[in-house]
């Protein structure tokens, strides 16, 4: 029996600095909530939020984030030694500066989407605010991004926004086909890569962008990859993190015993769910189980699964992050939509299909940020990426500190490694940090790659 499935969507502008723009308002309906709703036949569009603005929030049938980046070509070695406590810096240091002009890589405040709601489809994509309201907006002027959560099934967070300038970004942010708040939830249902794309693009038509930049991470940057090559006309720019080709040596190494290795401790628990008889495959004997028909079943082989990658995405625990494993809600979304892709091979038509594709996407600038001590994502993916795509700028970020008596010291190596210079741009590695999005040394690269990115699109590099 088919479910009933929707999609929602989500946007951030700036609808003070386009006194021009048009605002069509459409009839709504009360929700028990008091909040206005679109009547669930409609699409609803786009959204935009200004830091300096109260932010509403609309209904659309995907979420939806922007966001961008800028790309800058160097090719040198360094190594420098910092001690934190002193007021002066190592020749080393000065030079380095003078050669990589000063990028901003804090955070952007934390801001709420000005509208948020759900596109009518097969699926609700949510986008994300605590208020819906009937309103088509259409916003000419700023420079559009998408953003592509992993998992698949981890959905968006607030934090997401974090790594775009709202004044200058519209920041498109959806949850993913039975993701976070889409509906319905954990649901495999018509779920799979192709059926993201044609999301994707539904979304963007919608919305009415002609083109947009791109920004995904884990499996967010398989779905990236995926959606560039399916349309490459329709993408101005790409920033990839923590890089997910699909292929068997990949899911492999993180499910049949490879990282193991690095988190035994982590991985008994993973492990001891399943009967001997069955550990020749984990992600099948998964499957069997997110799959039963009991849902208590589903729920702790959810939880096991989520807490396996919980506890190996960053280079230091993050507890906030491994209490998420507890939650059935988000651990039965995570493990069933990500397991229902891996065994179906990112229902891509050959293992190496993205590695394939690259030439449809060589023109277009990128950067790809790696850490180093990736663990979920191990840094061989990125690699071959990079090999395959010298145009693209390469991060890798490596960081090591070490706590003495007197002062904290702090080893950098920030490795630049410059090949053949393309439209797109050259490879970089910087420093340190394992899988996640949201460790300092990942998230400052992310955002200095958006201001890149920046950069480019306002002629300044």
């Amino acid at each position: 029996m088919k479910l009933p499935m929707k999609v929602a969507a989500a946007a951030i502008g700036t609808p003070s600095l386009f006194p021009c723009c048009n605002f069509a308002h459409l009839p709504a309906s009360t929700s028990l909530s008091l909040s206005p709703r679109l009547p669930a036949s409609c699409f609803h569009l786009l959204a935009f939020a200004h830091p300096h603005l109260r932010f509403l929030s609309f209904s659309v049938s995907l979420s939806i984030y922007v966001c961008q980046t800028s790309i800058n070509f160097t090719g040198r070695k360094k190594l420098f030694l910092r001690a934190e406590n002193l007021d002066c810096e190592s020749v080393e240091q000065m030079d380095l500066k003078k050669e990589f002009p000063e990028l901003k890589k804090d955070l952007y405040p934390s801001i709420e989407p000005y509208c948020t709601g759900f596109l009518k489809e097969t699926f609700t994509l949510y986008t994300g605010s605590s208020q819906e309201i009937l309103m088509a907006i259409y916003v000419p002027y700023l420079q559009p991004v998408v953003f592509f959560h992993g998992g698949p099934g981890g959905g968006t967070s607030p934090n997401n926004r974090r790594f775009f300038d709202p004044v200058f970004y519209r920041i498109i942010l959806f949850d993913q086909r039975g993701a976070g708040k889409s509906k319905p939830h954990a649901c495999l249902e018509e779920n799979t890569t192709w059926d993201l794309v044609g999301d994707i693009e539904k979304l963007r038509e919608h919305l009415k962008i002609p083109e947009w930049q791109v920004f995904g991470g884990s499996w967010g940057s398989t779905l990236a990859l995926a959606y560039s090559i399916s349309h490459p006309e329709k993408v101005t720019g790409i920033i990839l993190r923590g890089i997910f080709l699909l292929r068997k040596k990949e899911i492999d190494w993180f499910y049949e015993g490879g990282a193991a290795a690095i988190y035994p401790d982590v991985w008994e628990p993973f492990r001891d769910l399943i009967p001997e008889e069955e550990r020749k495959c984990y992600v099948k004997a998964y499957h069997k189980r997110l799959n039963s028909d009991t849902l208590e079943t589903q729920y702790a082989a959810a939880r096991a699964w989520t807490k396996w990658e919980m506890m190996t995405s960053h280079l230091l625990p993050n507890e906030e992050n491994i209490k998420r494993g507890d939650d059935d809600d988000f651990s039965l979304a995570f493990a069933r939509i990500e397991n229902h892709y891996f065994i179906n091979k990112g229902f891509f038509s050959s293992d190496s299909f993205l590695l394939d594709n690259v030439e449809k996407i060589k023109h277009i600038k990128t950067i790809i940020v790696q850490g180093r001590y990736d663990v979920c994502c191990p840094m061989m993916s990125a690699w071959d990426l990079h090999k395959a795509w010298p145009e693209a700028e390469f991060i890798v970020t490596r960081q090591i500190i070490i706590k003495g008596a007197c002062t904290r010291v702090m080893l950098n190596w920030q490795w630049r490694h410059e090949t053949t210079k393309g439209p797109s741009g050259i490879k970089l590695v910087v420093p340190g940090a394992g899988h996640s999005a949201n460790e300092p040394g990942i998230a400052a690269e992310l955002v200095a790659a958006n201001e890149k990115l920046k950069n480019v699109l306002e002629g300044i590099s």
